[in-house]
């Protein structure tokens, strides 16, 4: 089995944090690109986050893997652009999840103050 595990590049905080796997409960070290894990055939309980301060796991992602003697599979792991959002987990490639809140909490401000640059600039 092999895990890509990916992380938007402004979002460059997780170059100092190792992404955390487990399969079927068992803890395999992570890292930023490509896993392999050498599994046995059948079914098996993927799951993948990354540590963090608040929350404590930022985008937690799971997914059941059937695999067949001699089968690679190949799945894709894109932690989310905002920290309450799940992670996004699958054969690649895979969207970047919380996209929509990352935008609306940078428009929403610049917004505000161009609203209150406009009113302040119409009352003098």
């Amino acid at each position: 089995m092999a895990l890509d595990l990916k992380y938007f590049p402004l979002a460059w905080i997780f170059m100092f944090i190792k992404p955390k796997i487990a399969i079927n409960g068992h803890l395999f070290p992570g890292q930023w690109g490509r896993n392999v894990i050498p599994m046995p055939a059948g079914q098996h309980h993927v799951h993948v986050h990354v540590p963090y301060l608040i929350p404590s796991r930022i985008g937690p992602a799971d997914l059941q893997v059937p695999l067949q003697q001699g089968q690679s599979v190949e799945l894709e792991y894109r932690a989310p652009l905002f920290a309450f959002s799940p992670g996004a987990m699958g054969p690649g490639p895979q969207p970047w999840n919380g996209m929509g809140a990352t935008i609306a909490l940078i428009v929403v401000p610049f917004a505000l103050l161009f609203f209150l640059f406009i009113l302040g600039f119409a009352a003098a």
